[in-house]
């Protein structure tokens, strides 16, 4: 948060919404190239943040309330809307306590804000890294469900499936109080840049050896039928649609944020690297944008959610 210096240099400078606030400790005064910064005003950012509180909080109620969708994938789902809801929530909550405090609404005793400040920070760290896991988690059930179809049922139960999102939100938990506590060694910024780019590995190796499994059997259905070469090519290209809109969008929302982690260990004081640690805000929106794009691409597909989401 704002109120409390540049001192701390993980989450608080990275997420903050005033762009008049001083990030990563860096000199205000500090000469360089002329920068390109852009703005996100406050409401924008606010409007973003409710938009996906509504609409992964509408996913939530879909799946809990449909018994058809009381399966693995579905609350696999169902945790990564439930991530994305914390990831708007705490940004909006912290969003909010800001312009409150900026407003003279709250007392800025140091303390209190102190303490606010860590929980709202390992809130957002918790959030952005289960978000990960359970990206990752769905690739790899929707994984298993096309490479060892016969064996789905066996090799991905309901009890398998809580205990693994059990321990991604504990480790999530865990690990986000980790790096908060020791925020201030490059070995905790390296290791969530680590596994951003692990995740982003995982996601693209299951992903294009689906659509490559997925592309052969088009062809092996249309050389039984008899189909036209064009009819094969339509799949494929429609199948690499689909695969550049899932690991695009995951790139460009959370690859600039990371990004921007990466810069703080590599060049801090970098005229270059100062530019570009400017446009934070515009990282951080890229990861609300997000939130709410994660429930189109996963959950609204499914006809059956829809189905629930208009009874909802």
């Amino acid at each position: 948060m704002p109120v409390l210096g540049p001192q701390r240099q993980l989450l608080s400078p990275l997420n903050s919404t005033s762009p008049a606030t001083p990030r990563l400790g860096l000199a205000t005064n500090q000469t360089g190239p002329q920068c390109l910064e852009v703005s996100v005003p406050e409401g924008l950012f606010l409007s973003l943040g409710l938009v996906s509180l509504v609409e992964n909080m509408l996913v939530v109620a879909a799946i809990m309330k449909n018994r058809n969708l009381h399966s693995p994938m579905y609350y696999f789902i169902c945790c990564l809307a439930a991530s994305d809801l914390l990831v708007s929530i705490s940004n909006v909550l912290e969003t909010a306590v800001m312009l409150l405090l900026e407003a003279g609404a709250l007392a800025p005793r140091a303390a209190v804000v102190q303490q606010l400040d860590d929980v709202i920070d390992v809130l957002i760290c918790s959030s952005m890294v289960s978000s990960l896991c359970f990206l990752g988690a769905i690739a790899v059930d929707r994984y298993i469900s096309i490479f060892y179809a016969l064996r789905y049922h066996s090799l991905v139960t309901l009890p398998r499936a809580w205990r693994a999102i059990a321990a991604i939100w504990v480790a999530s938990i865990l690990a986000s109080t980790l790096f908060i506590a020791y925020y201030n060694h490059a070995a905790v910024l390296l290791c969530l840049v680590s596994f951003f780019v692990a995740m982003l590995v995982l996601m693209a190796v299951l992903y294009v050896h689906m659509l490559a499994r997925a592309c052969q059997h088009a062809r092996g259905i249309a050389r039984l039928h008899k189909r036209q070469r064009s009819t094969q090519q339509g799949f494929g290209l429609k199948g690499a649609a689909t695969l550049t809109i899932l690991l695009g969008t995951f790139f460009l929302c959370w690859g600039p944020f990371f990004l921007h982690l990466l810069l703080i260990v590599l060049c801090p004081q970098h005229p270059t690297c100062v530019c570009i640690f400017k446009n934070v805000n515009l990282f951080l929106t890229l990861i609300l944008c997000n939130a709410i794009v994660d429930p189109l691409i996963y959950a609204f597909r499914s006809q059956e959610l829809r189905k629930t989401l208009q009874e909802v």
